[in-house]
C-alpha cells in the first residue's frame, strides 16, 4: 500500500495502515450482495513509530472520542467501486489527521482600554446619570 501524505511534515507509511473490506449497503443493485466494496481504513495512532512524540500526544488528545484502543478507523461505502471507496477512506483519514495535528491557535494578547476609551465611557455614564436624574417625580415645579 502507498504512503499517506497528510501534510508537508507528516507522511504515514503504507505499512502502518490496515484495510478491511466488507459488503456495503447503498447503491449497486444486486451487486451489493456479492462484492466487498465497503472499506475500513485503520491507523494505530498510539503505537505508530512514524509520529513524533509531541504530535502523538496532540492527536491522542484531540481524537480521544474517535479512537478505539488508540486506533483511528475510517469507513467509506459511498461509492459502488471498492477502489473509489479506498481513495475516499484515505482522503478522509488524511483530512482528520491534518485537522487534529494543526497547532493550537496563539493565545489572546491582553490589552488595556485606552485613555480616550475610559474618558468616553465615563462621559456616557455621566450623561446617563443626568438623564435619569432629570426624570425626578416632582410635580410641584410645573
Amino acid at each position: 500500500m502507498a504512503d499517506l501524505v497528510v501534510g508537508p511534515r507528516l507522511v504515514i507509511p503504507g505499512g502502518e495502515l490496515a484495510e478491511r473490506f466488507s459488503r456495503s449497503s447503498g447503491p449497486g443493485g444486486q451487486g451489493v450482495n456479492t462484492t466487498d466494496s465497503r472499506v475500513e481504513l485503520s491507523f494505530d495512532v498510539a503505537g505508530s513509530p512514524s509520529l513524533p512524540e509531541d504530535l502523538r500526544t496532540r492527536l491522542l488528545d484531540r481524537l480521544a472520542g474517535r479512537l478505539s484502543g488508540g486506533v483511528l478507523t475510517i469507513a467509506a461505502s459511498e461509492h459502488r467501486a471498492q477502489l473509489a471507496n479506498r481513495e475516499a477512506a484515505r482522503e478522509r483519514l488524511a483530512a482528520v489527521l491534518r485537522e487534529a495535528a494543526a497547532p493550537p491557535p496563539p493565545g489572546r494578547k491582553r490589552s488595556r482600554p485606552s485613555r480616550g476609551a475610559k474618558e468616553r465611557r465615563l462621559a456616557a455614564k455621566k450623561r446617563r446619570g443626568e438623564l435619569k436624574r432629570g426624570r425626578g417625580g416632582r410635580f410641584d415645579d410645573r
